[in-house]
């Protein structure tokens, strides 16, 4: 079993709670849109694994640090992890040709900066967007996820809300 802890779009928004609510996870998940390295950097000297992908507000210098898309399997669940997704009904062409081709059980995605966990029952994929992390947008709430990653299931999904 691992702990994941997820977030996005911090726009170079630091909040030392981060580290704070992802202290019991084995590894940190950030989808893109982090633009300052430093970010990156904490969380890396926190010694858990860092699972990250640039977003199109980070720079060039991210983008050859982070893979734009990270596929992996974990605990024997499926993942693909990019910045700019979309979601059931909603998806774009090129990216659902690609999914319907080698469908993930779990697809994690940012940029919407809008907080949602929706299952796609064509695909049989669980599609989390963190929402965003930091203060930059629209978001009236800031907010992370945390779940676990257990003999092929995905349980105990939680919202942290920062204010």
């Amino acid at each position: 079993m691992k702990k994941i802890g997820l977030f996005s779009d911090t726009h170079a928004w630091w909040d030392d709670r981060y580290l704070k609510y992802f202290a019991p996870c084995d590894e940190i998940w950030l989808a893109g849109d982090v633009v300052d390295e430093t970010i990156c950097d904490r969380l890396e000297a926190t010694g858990k694994t860092c699972r990250i992908v640039w977003g199109n507000a980070d720079p060039q210098s991210m983008r050859l640090r982070y893979p734009k898309d990270q596929r992996f399997t974990l605990e024997g669940v499926s993942v693909w992890m990019t910045h700019i997704g979309g979601y059931p009904g909603r998806w774009p062409r090129d990216l659902y040709s690609s999914l319907r081709a080698n469908p993930p059980m779990l697809f994690v995605c940012g940029h919407s900066h809008i907080c949602k966990a929706v299952f796609d029952h064509n695909l049989n994929t669980l599609v989390l967007n963190p929402g965003a992390a930091g203060t930059y947008g629209q978001q009236v709430q800031r907010t992370l996820m945390r779940f676990e990653l257990d003999n092929g299931q995905i349980r105990n999904l939680e919202v942290i809300e920062l204010g």
